[in-house]
């Protein structure tokens, strides 16, 4: 029975992530976000909880990545969907005004579809990483959470008009190279860090705390705008240890 706890966690973040797929396609950006922030906790939880009850599973492997092919594969691609679909339709959304009540259909569209090209490479991605013995510490690759804090920050950047920002989200020289970049990054064969603290200590911890300091500060002074930049300042990070120390911790 204990082993049934982290796999309901992790059913939690499923729903959560279903929940958010819902939101979006209905113009609820706000509520879609909270969604995802507590699929993102649930996805945390899930193993800490097991590894606290000392149980472990294929199974529970198996329904981790499918919940996260939803909530960190899906919801990225829904997002560049719908908003390529706002910018081909010449939709202007206001969330206020679909807070209300008033109601938006979201169609098929061919111009939008590229947009799902994140969802697809995600699915490879997730395949990837159950058979990647190499991934135990660090990841090769960009992890979906990652990918999916990146386009859930332009959402919230275009829900609330953060400086004024809301409508450079909808333009295709944005959506296109995003899509582009993140649906690259998911697969390529790219050492990057995971957020695994080994102890306390700056050796071997450096990484991680350099970018926790960027990414508090960007919080701080961009605030809702923030989470782009974030995983922007994420790339750059593993990209300047590449190139000028790639031995340092």
């Amino acid at each position: 029975m204990k082993a049934w706890i982290p796999n309901a966690i992790t059913l939690l973040n499923l729903l959560c992530g279903c929940a958010a797929v819902v939101n979006i396609l209905d113009g609820q950006f706000i509520p879609a976000f909270w969604f995802l922030f507590a699929a993102g906790w649930f996805d945390f939880a899930d193993g800490l909880v097991a590894r606290l009850l000392k149980v472990s599973s294929e199974h529970g492997k198996e329904l981790d990545s499918l919940a996260d092919m939803v909530s960190f594969g899906f919801v990225p691609g829904i997002i560049y969907y719908v908003f390529l679909y706002y910018q081909s339709s010449s939709i202007s959304i206001d969330p206020d005004a679909l807070m209300a009540g008033d109601e938006l259909s979201i169609g098929w569209s061919w111009y939008a579809a590229p947009g799902l090209l994140v969802t697809l490479f995600s699915a490879l991605r997730l395949a990837k990483f159950n058979l990647d013995d190499r991934q135990t510490d660090d990841f090769i690759g960009l992890a979906t959470p990652s990918s999916t804090v990146y386009a859930t920050g332009l959402m919230l950047i275009y829900a609330t008009d953060a400086f004024g920002w809301g409508h450079y989200v909808l333009s295709p020289w944005v959506l296109y190279p995003s899509i582009l970049l993140m649906s690259y990054l998911l697969v390529a064969e790219i050492p990057m860090f995971s957020f695994k603290v080994k102890g306390f200590g700056w050796v071997g911890n450096r990484k991680r705390f350099i970018f926790a300091a960027v990414a508090i500060g960007l919080l701080v002074f961009l605030r809702q705008a923030a989470f782009p930049f974030i995983i922007i300042a994420y790339l750059i990070i593993n990209l300047a240890t590449r190139l000028f120390a790639p031995s340092a911790a």
